[in-house]
């Protein structure tokens, strides 16, 4: 029988062998993967939702990969207007999205369209458009790989920031279950994003349905080729490959007068716009950056594989675009998906 792979757990399809596979879709059976990893004296197994935003190493994995396909919601009244959502960790981000826009909860509204999992989102703080999931956690459910045990974390344990967390921070330490979001049944958050704005032809702060916003992120993300699109000509991609680099008063003066897109994150730090770093350097949609490696045909801030491409050569890609723009600017850019799996260091 032939091995399981990385490839096929991710969205670049790319990463070598894993030595076990174990899929989860009934939470009452975690606690036999745990039982499972733990007789193997694992620390650290590989847990995957989508894998649509790491890069798998082509070397695979010697261990176990774990994959949550958990579903499923269930809500609790808080008062008239906040209900309490908890979600498995293996659902669908964009799933719940349409189920709250479908029951007119607000709170996610503008995640709409943004691939993985539920349990994926508060890892990097997954958000768009001027809202992140940090807006509306309020506490996740998680098993503890040192202590072997679960945990319950409220928000301020999670220590989320801009496209962060502690659970970044410590990848393997722990896995997380469940979370738990307060929506609610009100209008939309009001609206901060520019072109959220313009797609919606409303003025800045005006708060739509939360149907409406939903619809409005989705025809953006669209036509902004942000959308994982399976079958298309940019399937295998992460999304954004780059986080927006941080930038002092200074340098946020000297490149927002040459046009660059300038903006304040969550933690209140002044942010470039990667994007369009990239393009200032000379990187155009389409171009290919190396043997099966290129910008995908919408924007240069999606990077794609394709053909025989390798792990080594997606990242060794990402590598060289960072120094390219750190040479051209002095700004540097920090990858934003995660290396997974056993990678081959140099000597």
């Amino acid at each position: 029988m032939p091995q399981d792979t990385l490839a096929s757990l991710t969205t670049l399809q790319l990463g070598g062998p894993a030595r076990t596979v174990l899929t989860i879709s009934d939470p009452a059976h975690w606690h036999d993967v745990a039982r499972t990893v733990g007789h193997s004296k694992e620390n650290d197994p590989v847990v995957l939702g989508h894998g649509s935003n790491v890069i798998a190493a082509d070397a695979g994995h010697p261990g176990t990969v774990v994959v949550m396909n958990t579903r499923g919601i269930t809500t609790k009244k808080i008062d008239d207007t906040t209900v309490a959502v908890t979600v498995q960790a293996g659902h669908p981000l964009t799933d719940l999205v349409q189920w709250a826009a479908a029951e007119r909860l607000a709170g996610i509204e503008c995640l709409a369209g943004i691939p993985g999992t539920v349990g994926a989102a508060p890892v990097q703080n997954a958000g768009a458009y001027g809202q992140q999931i940090s807006d509306t956690l309020h506490s996740v459910s998680v098993w503890d790989w040192n202590m072997g045990c679960l945990r319950s974390f409220p928000i301020q344990a999670c220590r989320l920031r801009y496209r962060s967390s502690r659970f970044k921070e410590n990848p393997g330490r722990w896995t997380i279950l469940t979370a738990t979001l307060h929506l609610t049944r009100t209008p939309a958050a009001p609206i901060t994003y520019r072109p959220l704005a313009d797609e919606l032809d409303v003025p800045i702060g005006t708060r739509p349905t939360v149907p409406e916003v939903t619809a409005a992120v989705l025809a953006n993300r669209h036509r902004r080729g942000l959308l994982l699109d399976p079958s298309g000509p940019d399937a295998r991609q992460v999304g954004s490959v780059f986080l927006n680099p941080r930038v002092t008063d200074a340098q946020a003066t000297h490149w927002s007068g040459l046009g660059c897109p300038v903006h304040r994150d969550s933690d209140g730090q002044l942010r470039t716009s990667a994007g369009w770093l990239l393009e200032f350097v000379g990187c155009r949609p389409g171009q290919t950056i190396t043997e099966g490696v290129r910008y995908s045909e919408r924007r240069t801030l999606t990077v794609t594989a394709h053909g025989d491409a390798t792990a080594a050569a997606f990242d060794l890609a990402l590598t060289n675009l960072a120094a390219r723009v750190a040479t051209a600017t002095g700004l540097m850019l920090r990858p934003e998906p995660t290396r997974v799996g056993q990678w081959v260091t140099g000597p």
